[in-house]
């Protein structure tokens, strides 16, 4: 029995778990399930207002579309009751903006690529702790193929851009990320 080789390897093995509880004691990983940092004993109402389309381009069901993905986000993701008035947390805004662009032109000199943007201008306040408001703009773009028909990529695009804001709001007014 080679005593050096077990020596070396309890040495190893040792110095292996040292670091393990080292790391362990000295980091602390905090994780929410439902990806919220909302103080529920204080904060228990969500009063989230019909967000209108003011842009100079207008897409019918873009204006649903959002309110719906708005309010679904913060019934899934908190455990807020959702009211009409009097909330504890408040959000509105308006649909500022809605535009499509050329963004890359191909070698023969046509447009190759559009892009298509969308703002949205939102107003946060808490009620329980004023420091926490905002008035922000957030804004999504999505691209596609200059070949292919705005009218038959938008709904596709449009909820994809629906959701990276939705997002931006959820993690900037109650995920504080």
């Amino acid at each position: 029995m080679d005593w050096n080789l077990i020596n070396r390897k309890t040495y190893q093995a040792t110095a292996v778990i040292s670091m393990a509880l080292i790391l362990l004691t000295a980091c602390s990983i905090s994780y929410k399930f439902n990806r919220s940092s909302i103080d529920y004993t204080k904060t228990k109402t969500i009063q989230i207002a019909d967000f209108q389309n003011r842009a100079s381009y207008i897409w019918g069901p873009m204006k649903s579309m959002f309110n719906n993905a708005l309010k679904d986000q913060f019934a899934n993701h908190t455990h807020l009751v959702q009211v009409k008035r009097n909330g504890d947390l408040k959000i509105d805004g308006e649909i500022t903006q809605y535009s499509q662009r050329n963004k890359s032109v191909s070698s023969q000199g046509y447009s190759a690529q559009t892009e298509l943007s969308m703002t949205v201008n939102v107003r946060f306040t808490n009620t329980k702790d004023h420091s926490q408001d905002f008035e922000k703009q957030f804004t999504a773009t999505q691209t596609y193929e200059t070949t292919q028909s705005l009218n038959s990529v938008q709904e596709e695009l449009v909820t994809n851009m629906i959701n990276d804001i939705v997002d931006q709001i959820f993690n900037s007014s109650v995920a504080n990320w």
